[in-house]
Formats: C-alpha cells, structure tokens, sequence
C-alpha cells in the first residue's frame, strides 16, 4: 500500500484548514457509508487506507476486543501497510496472566490506562517500560505508537493502537485527527461485535445451521421444514449415580470431558449438535450430504476411540469409567421451532426421532453400546460388518423394528476404525 510523497509531506505542513475537512470526510465515511459492511476488520483495513491518503502516516493498526465465546478471551485484528486484509488471532483465556501478555502496552490499557504513547525512534532515551513489542515496530522502521481504550456499552473496554512509519512519528495534528475518530469507531465497531457476537452465541447454544436460520428470520413458532436426517441420539450411563458420588466439580469435569469426546468427531464430520441433555445428546447429519450416513459412522468410531482414552485418563485419575448407549435411525424429521410463546427450542421432531430415542434406551437392555436400525443399516450401505439382533417392539411404535449392532467379530466398528 503507498501513499503520495506530497500527502506524506503534506502530513507535517498542512494548513488547519484542510485537516478538518479530510477529518469530515472520514467521520461522514464512517458513520454513513460502512453500514453494508459487515466486518469490522475490512473497515479498519479502509480507514487505514483513507487515513494514509488523507496524509496520516499510519503503517500498522490494531483492535484488540474481548468476546463472549466458550473457548477464547478474546481477539486482535491487525493491520499494516502493505496489507489488502486484515489478520484476526484469537486468544485462549489465561493468555492475560502470561509472561508476553503482562510485558506489553495492551496490559497497560486493560489496567485503566487511558493512553500509552512511545517514541520507537529513540527507545533508550524513553522513560517507560521497553516493551520486546517496541522492539519489534522499531525493527519494522515504525517511528511511533499510540494506543486508547474505546468503550462500549455498560463501560466494556476494548483497545485500538496505531503506528506511524512517518521520521518523527504522528504529529499533534495527527493524534488529534485520529481521536476524533474514536466515538465513530466505537460506535461502529460495537455494532459489528455485537453481530459477531450474537452469532457466536446462537453457534455456541443452538448449533451452526439452527444459529443461521434463526438469524436469516426463522423466531416464530412452528416455523421450520422437514428433512431427510441421519440421527444419532447418545445417552451417559449411571450418571446418576456419578452425580451422588463424586463432588460437583469432579461430576463436571467428567461430563465436559465426555461430551468433549462425543461432540467432537460429530462436528467434524458434518453432524450438527442440536441439544445436550443432561447427560445425553441429539445430532443430525443431513441426507443432503450424501456421505451423511457414512460420517455419522466415522464419528461414532472416533467418538469411541476418544472416550476410550478419557476413560484410560479417568482410571488414573481415580475417577469413574463413562459409558454410553447411542441410538442411530434414518428419516425424515421436522426442523423448526417449539414451544411457548415466548421461550422456543429449535430442535427436531418426528417419528424417526423417536425410533432413534427407543434404540439408545435398549441399548441397556441389550448390552450393546450401539444400536441401529436396519433402515439405516441399509442406507448407510458400507463396509462395515453388522450383526442382527432381531426385531424388538419398542415402546409407542406400532411394529417392531430390525435392530443392528456392530459385529463382535473383529470385522465390525474396530474393523472400520482400522481401514479409516
């Protein structure tokens, strides 16, 4: 990315009167013409670019903003000249007491300070802390940085920084140009984190597709469609009596662990998690993938393997060895909301569900962790070699149905696991 060498001159000598028409020009921007954008890190890649043409040396910017998100704290989105897109990094929580995090300018913001300013020029003659990030501008041949809280709603503090590649670093004309920005980028950013943030949300607690239907419109009750779904209904057994044993945190630990290990090889392979209950969960995989049948397999045999070395970690660890029951059907299912006027579930329903539920339920009285029924046996149509068990009536369904497990002869689930 370049900017004129007259801008850049420019930079420094500029009458007071054109620097508050190109300050205008960026604000009106802002304000008015990014409301089709939807991400934030574009808009900060554009006010860089117009910041730089308007005569500001500005070669490296960052945002740097806390999430609500189950796995990380929060997220940096930074800029540099040169750069047609911003990079976005996420960070784990905890990262705010490690040793790199604690040495930095971000910790000073995040402590309530209200600015941090550096002369990367001249680093030995600063009085203030030599953070190894000054060292790193002034290698870049940055000459200067800056960095400001912003804040959003209820006192929410976030940060943005800038870095001049100007010799002399941002003069007050600049510093005084890009706080006046600051209330524009407030507004503009918490806006778009709040977007992302809501999405991130609905993914965490509904799942990826019900997140997107639900934020295309779909809020009313009884809305939804019928699809063709490869189910997988999965229970904890004895949790119960876990629970009454083991104290409460240990009992969670357990129960995160597990679903660790069962969620994860579902998701992988396109499955879509659309409740945890209790100790149970209910996953889809679409018959509009193909290969539905065939990953809803895959992820019962890595699930497997996983729970396995959970269990291993548990004995040594002197807890309780999990197991599970999981029932598997094919059919087609209603997708949409349910519920009271004012609280709803997007889940399915329907009577494939329902055999899929009965299937995990026998599993206890079977002894066989997995159950499937022929319909989907037949689907699936794979190379894995399944075992008859007959015809078993199952509660509130009309006829028996064809129940299936995996061989016991070494050419069943393991089998498949090996040729994965």
């Amino acid at each position: 990315m370049q900017f004129s060498p007259e801008a850049t001159a420019g930079s420094h000598g500029e009458s007071d009167g054109i620097w508050p028409t190109k300050r205008s020009k960026i604000l009106d921007w802002l304000v008015h013409d990014t409301r089709n954008e939807r991400f934030i890190d574009n808009i900060l890649v554009d006010l860089c670019v117009r910041l730089r043409a308007a005569g500001v040396p500005v070669a490296r910017a960052t945002l740097h903003f806390r999430t609500l998100h189950p796995q990380w704290l929060g997220a940096r989105i930074l800029w540099r000249v040169g750069l047609e897109e911003a990079n976005i990094s996420t960070f784990s929580y905890g990262v705010e007491t490690t040793p790199q995090f604690l040495a930095s300018p971000i910790n000073e913001i995040f402590n309530g300070a209200d600015e941090v300013r550096q002369n990367l020029e001249d680093l030995n003659a600063a009085d203030r802390p030599a953070y190894p990030l000054y060292e790193d501008m002034h290698a870049e041949g940055l000459t200067d940085y800056i960095a400001w809280p912003i804040y959003h709603t209820l006192g929410k503090r976030h940060i943005v920084t800038f870095a001049a590649d100007a010799p002399g670093g941002f003069t007050e004309e600049h510093v005084i140009f890009l706080k006046d920005l600051l209330p524009a980028l407030t507004l503009v950013s918490e806006i778009r984190l709040k977007n992302v943030l809501a999405r991130t949300l609905l993914r965490t607690y509904v799942g990826p597709h019900a997140s997107e239907q639900i934020l295309a419109g779909a809020t009313t009750r009884g809305s939804g469609t019928t699809v063709g779904a490869a189910i997988l209904i999965c229970d904890l057994r004895d949790f119960t009596t876990i629970s009454d044993m083991w104290p409460r945190d240990d009992v969670i630990e357990l129960l995160n662990g597990y679903f660790d290990a069962m969620s994860e090889p579902i998701e992988k392979h396109g499955g879509e998690i659309l409740k945890f209950m209790g100790d149970g969960l209910l996953a889809i995989f679409p018959l509009s993938n193909p290969m539905a049948c065939a990953n809803l397999l895959q992820a019962i045999s890595e699930a497997e393997a996983a729970v396995s070395v959970l269990n291993e970690e548990n004995s040594r660890n002197g807890h309780e060895v999990l197991r599970y029951g999981v029932g598997v059907h094919v059919g087609d299912v209603m997708y949409g909301n349910i519920g009271s006027r004012t609280r709803l579930d997007f889940t399915v329903i329907g009577p494939a569900v329902n055999v899929a539920s009965r299937l995990e339920t026998l599993t206890k009285e079977v002894k066989r962790p997995v159950l499937l029924s022929k319909a989907f046996v037949e689907m699936a149509g794979c190379e894995i070699e399944m075992e008859s068990l007959g015809a078993f009536p199952l509660k509130g369904l009309g006829e028996p149905v064809d129940v299936f497990a995996f061989a016991t002869n070494g050419k069943g689930m393991a089998h498949h696991k090996a040729r994965s």
